[in-house]
This record gives C-alpha cells, sequence and structure tokens, in this order.
C-alpha cells in the first residue's frame, strides 16, 4: 500500500449521488485495491449533519483503505490538498426557473468553487463536474480556477455513454461489455449526440446500427437524449446510482488510464479539435494516459454527425454567453 492517501472531495455529499460515490471510493472502487483515500465530504451549512450521517455510515463499513473523513461547509477547507474533485452539488431547476436563473444559480455555486480549487488543491487536482448543467458549471469552475490546466476540469459525460452502450447493445443483441468506441459528443443536455458511426462490436468495425437510420434517429438518439427525464418520471426521481456509476467509471480512466483500443466521452475545453471552436466545454472522444485525456484525432465527421454536433455545440456557445453575461467568466 502507498504511503500518502489521495485525498479526495465531494461535493453535495448528503444527497444521492454523493451518497453513492462515497462508499465506493472508499471502497478502493475507484484508485485501486493498494490506495489508501482521504475523503472530504463538501455541503452547505443546512445539509451538514445529514453529511454526518453518511460519514457515520462509512466509518460503519470499516474500509481498509479509508484513512479519514472529514466534512465541511467552507469550500477552502473542503478543497485544501485535494488530488481529486467531485463537484456534485449544484442547483436543480425548480418550477417556473428559466435557463437564465438557473445558470445564474449555479454560478454562484461553482465559480467561489473554482476559485477555492485554484488556491487550495493540490497541485495535480482533477476535477469532475457532475451536478447540471454539467458543461457550464464546468466552464465557471475552469474560468475561475486558472492555474488549473484547461484539460483537468471536465464535466462528465459517462453517464450518457454508458447510456448509449446499454441501448446499443440491447438492439445487437450483445453484451454491453461487447460494444466499443462510442462518442457522445457536444452538450450534456437533450442536444447532445451519441455517436455509433465509429463503435465496434468485440473489436470489429460493423454498421449494424449506422445500416437502420430510421432506429438511430428515431428510436436511439432521443432514448439516450431523454433517458433522464424518463428516469425521473418513473421513479419520481433523478438519476442517482447510474450517476455515481459514471462517475467512478470516468474518474477511475481518468487516474488509471484507458483500456487499449477504446476511448471515453469526455466534456473538457475544446483545443479546436473537430471544428469545435477554442475553449467551449465541449464532449469529445478521448483517451486517458499518464492522467490526462487526449482528444482521439483523425475520425471521419459525416454530414448526418456534423448536423447533430453543431445543433449541440450552438447550445453550448448560448450558454457560454449567458454565463459571460452574469460576469462568471470573461
Amino acid at each position: 500500500m502507498v504511503a500518502t492517501p489521495i485525498r479526495v472531495t465531494i461535493t453535495g455529499a448528503a444527497g444521492q449521488i454523493g451518497y453513492a460515490l462515497a462508499f465506493r471510493i472508499a471502497s478502493g472502487a475507484v484508485f485501486g485495491p493498494e490506495v489508501p483515500v482521504s475523503l472530504s465530504l463538501l455541503e452547505v451549512p443546512q445539509a451538514v449533519r445529514v453529511a454526518e450521517g453518511v460519514a457515520m455510515e462509512i466509518h460503519d463499513c470499516a474500509f481498509d483503505l479509508l484513512t479519514d473523513i472529514n466534512i465541511y461547509d467552507d469550500p477552502s477547507k473542503a478543497f485544501h490538498g485535494a488530488n481529486a474533485a467531485l463537484l456534485v452539488g449544484a442547483r436543480p431547476r425548480s418550477k417556473g426557473m428559466d435557463r437564465a436563473d438557473l445558470l445564474e444559480a449555479n454560478g454562484g455555486i461553482f465559480a467561489p468553487q473554482g476559485k477555492a480549487l485554484n488556491d487550495h488543491a493540490s497541485d495535480d487536482v482533477r476535477v469532475l463536474v457532475v451536478g447540471n448543467p454539467a458543461n457550464a458549471n464546468a466552464a465557471i469552475v475552469a474560468a475561475n480556477a486558472p492555474d488549473i490546466p484547461a484539460g483537468r476540469v471536465n464535466a462528465m459525460m459517462r453517464l450518457d455513454q454508458n447510456r448509449s452502450i446499454a441501448q446499443a447493445a440491447e438492439y445487437a443483441k450483445v453484451s454491453t461489455a461487447a460494444i466499443s468506441r462510442v462518442t457522445v459528443w457536444g452538450n450534456h443536455s437533450d442536444t447532445q449526440f451519441p455517436d455509433l458511426f465509429h463503435a465496434q462490436i468485440n473489436g470489429e468495425d460493423t454498421d449494424v446500427f449506422t445500416s437502420d437510420m430510421d432506429w438511430y434517429e428515431h428510436s436511439f438518439i432521443p432514448t439516450v437524449a431523454n433517458r433522464g427525464a424518463a428516469i425521473i418520471e418513473a421513479r419520481g426521481a433523478s438519476s442517482a446510482a447510474s450517476a455515481a456509476a459514471a462517475a467512478i467509471g470516468h474518474t477511475r480512466e481518468w487516474f488509471n488510464g484507458s483500456k487499449p483500443g477504446n476511448w471515453a466521452s469526455v466534456a473538457m475545453l475544446s483545443d479546436g479539435s473537430y471544428g469545435v471552436p477554442e475553449g467551449l466545454m465541449c464532449s469529445f472522444p478521448a483517451v486517458s494516459k499518464d492522467g490526462d485525456w487526449e482528444i482521439v484525432q483523425g475520425l471521419e465527421i459525416n454530414d448526418i454527425a456534423r448536423k447533430y454536433i453543431d445543433a449541440s455545440l450552438a447550445e453550448i456557445v448560448h450558454e457560454r454567453e449567458a454565463v459571460r453575461k452574469l460576469g462568471f467568466i470573461r
């Protein structure tokens, strides 16, 4: 076992996603069976007592890898020395709230967190924004944390990728393990584009998905894009365990590297690849090498894919301008 624990901060730790995350991180599901973990749980003052209950349960699990667990309502203290930060807590959209109100409310959360990360986190910190609207919130964090390398602030698209893989596997009548090279481009919203044009089954190229464009465009894409809403309608609450599993998968691959021949969907600040304007928080296909994401280059983007990607980019640009007008980014 390595001597120095990885310090992990989870925001919104009293919520359902944070609750599901904390136990799996403490158990070694992210960093491996030889790496000790120190957990910091960040909550708003009125939810600190609930977070204390979460900490009690984690203590009661007696995880071998957990060195300590601390609870904070101050981001500066919660992010102190953090090597990984999972930003789950966000202001949900309530009845009567328009998109501008939602962006303003979340800017008030994520701008201070970005500053606290910039000033107090470890130099090697990696930040995953889970709370929605994830791309806009991640852009706010990145803008307020100028000392953190741009590629080390991500918005989570892994849940959309997992949903895409599950739907594709069901259609092709294969296991999810057989599906690889699926990309979800753009924004974490219903404009996202789940791309199966480069997908493989058992490591081999296939046209089984794209040969039926009626299924692809009128069943597959809407199902993936609206899956979150369907879950809310069915269970009366938003995705929690599946979102936590996605955050675990993203973080594990980020720290430990991608499987050869496969890639992940990662929202990060664009470097101009694939015609995406530089500086937009957009999802790309990426591989993790030595703790950093590299955008997969050289993929052909056909006219159909371009149409969907451009529609999602337009939404990202619109949100960025709205956030800029609110003063959270320059």
